[in-house]
């Protein structure tokens, strides 16, 4: 029976509370207050979420994502033999370079002989067995003139 009481109790306290509005004059208008909403979880919390639940791994979601999966293993493929083509490059500059320098230096040494075999000296000593001498007076040029 209490509970009969309590909700007549109910019904006559909002019969009064109108009856002395009506009288005033002045409604007060009832606030509706909205229920408190949970925030839901933003999405990147939820894909954390379920990376690390492995949620992830469920048929449905590969399935449907399947597309994007080969994308991104393509991408790393690429990555993975960008960097061993790099390493390739950098190690055919360098021997390229290592050749380079060995044969600016045969260059060089063959210069430097080439220069001492072919001075005047020299040449007078290996073409005097041969009879051969070097000329005491100085070469002279004619010149022709031609109309």
């Amino acid at each position: 029976m209490k509970d009969n009481e309590i909700i007549e109790s109910k019904s006559l306290l909002a019969a009064q509370k109108e009856a002395l509005e009506a009288k005033s004059g002045n409604k007060t208008e009832t606030k509706k207050v909205a229920p408190v909403k949970k925030k839901k979880a933003s999405k990147t919390a939820r894909t954390i979420s379920q990376i690390l639940n492995g949620d992830f791994l469920n048929k449905e979601f590969v399935l449907n994502n399947l597309n994007f999966i080969f994308f991104v293993f393509f991408l790393l493929l690429i990555l993975v033999a960008k960097g061993y083509y790099g390493k390739e490059l950098i190690k055919n500059v360098e021997k390229e370079r290592q050749a380079l320098e060995e044969l600016n230096g045969d260059y060089v040494a063959a210069k430097a002989k080439l220069e001492e075999e072919t001075r005047r000296i020299k040449l007078v000593e290996k073409l005097e067995p041969k009879g051969l001498k070097e000329t005491v007076n100085p070469t002279k040029v004619i010149r022709l003139k031609t109309e």
